[in-house]
C-alpha cells in the first residue's frame, strides 16, 4: 500500500475504505472485511453514526493500533464545541488518539468554523490527535481559515470523481501543501460506465472501478471508496497495482463534465449532521 507523507511528516495510507451510509448494525462486519482485506485506513465522521462499529472492528482484528490510519470529522452542529465533541467521538472508537480530524463542513452560515479550527489545534498540540484538517472547504473557506490558523491544514476531503474533478480547487490545496482527498471518488457509481474507463478497463482486464481509483492514486490523491460487498473491496483494493499510461489517464480526465452529486459547500446549512 503506497502512503502520502503530510504536511506535518505524518503519513497516510493513499487507498482507505470509507463508511459513509454504511448502517451502524453492518459498521463492524464491513470494517472487519475491509481489514482482512488489507486496508488500514479507515474514514468514518460522527454524522455518519457508526463510529462505534468501526471501533469494535478495529478492536476485534487484533491488529497494532500503529498499524491503522483512523479518521473521523465533526459534526457540523457541534462546531461550537470541537473539543467536547472530539471526546465523545474518541470514546465512540475506543481509541486513545485518532489520526485525523477533520471539519466535516465549513457551513459559513454559523460563522464557528475558525472557532472549531482553534479548538481542533489545542487538541493536536495535545497529541491527541495526529493531523487535523477539513473536509467540503473551498477557496473562500480556506483563505477565511488561514488567516486566523497557527497549523495548516493537513488534509482538504472533497467530492472529486471524473464528471466532477474541482482541479483548481485541488491544485491550490495542493500549492499550500493541503493533500486533496477525494469522497464519492466513483461519482457514487455513475462514472463507471463512461467510454474511456470502459475502454481502458478491457484493455487491462480491470474492473470500471479500478481504473477509476488508479486514475485517483495517480494524481497523488488520497482515496476513499466504498463497499459493502467483500469481493468488490477487494476487488477496490488490488487498484493499488493497476499502472495506466499518460494517454489512458489524459481520457479520464477529459470525461469532466462539471456534475457535482453532493451539496454545494458555500451554501450547504445542514447543521443537524
Amino acid at each position: 500500500m503506497s502512503e502520502l507523507t503530510l504536511n506535518n511528516g505524518v503519513t497516510i495510507p493513499q487507498l482507505g475504505f470509507g463508511v459513509f451510509q454504511v448502517p451502524p448494525e453492518d459498521t463492524q462486519g464491513i470494517v472487519e472485511d475491509a481489514l482482512a482485506a488489507g486496508y488500514r485506513h479507515i474514514d468514518t465522521a460522527a454524522a455518519y453514526r457508526n463510529e462505534a462499529g468501526v471501533g469494535a472492528a478495529i478492536a476485534a482484528s487484533g491488529l497494532p493500533r500503529e498499524e491503522l490510519f483512523i479518521t473521523t470529522k465533526l459534526r457540523n452542529g457541534d462546531q461550537g464545541r470541537a473539543q467536547e465533541a472530539f471526546q465523545l467521538s474518541r470514546k465512540e472508537l475506543g481509541l486513545d488518539y485518532v489520526d485525523l480530524y477533520l471539519i466535516h463542513w465549513p457551513v459559513p452560515s454559523q460563522g464557528l468554523y475558525v472557532q472549531a479550527w482553534k479548538e481542533m489545534e489545542r487538541l493536536y498540540e495535545n497529541k491527541q490527535i495526529r493531523a487535523i484538517g477539513v473536509s467540503n472547504f473551498l477557496s473562500e473557506h480556506l483563505d477565511t481559515l488561514l488567516e486566523a490558523a497557527e497549523t495548516v491544514p493537513a488534509v482538504n476531503q472533497i467530492e472529486v470523481h471524473p464528471s466532477y474533478q474541482q482541479a483548481e480547487l485541488a491544485a491550490k490545496c495542493r500549492s499550500l501543501g493541503i493533500a486533496v482527498e477525494a469522497y464519492s471518488p466513483l461519482g457514487q457509481g455513475g462514472d463507471l460506465n463512461g467510454n474511456a474507463v470502459t475502454a481502458v478497463a478491457q484493455a487491462h482486464n480491470a474492473s470500471p472501478a479500478q481504473v477509476i481509483l488508479a486514475w485517483h492514486l495517480a494524481a497523488g490523491t488520497i482515496v476513499i471508496p466504498k463497499s459493502a460487498d467483500p469481493t468488490r473491496l477487494r476487488e477496490n483494493f488490488a487498484a493499488t497495482s493497476l499502472k495506466l499510461s499518460d494517454d489512458e489517464l489524459a481520457s479520464i480526465t477529459a470525461l469532466e463534465s462539471g456534475a457535482r452529486i453532493g451539496s454545494d459547500p458555500a451554501v450547504a446549512a445542514f447543521t443537524q449532521l
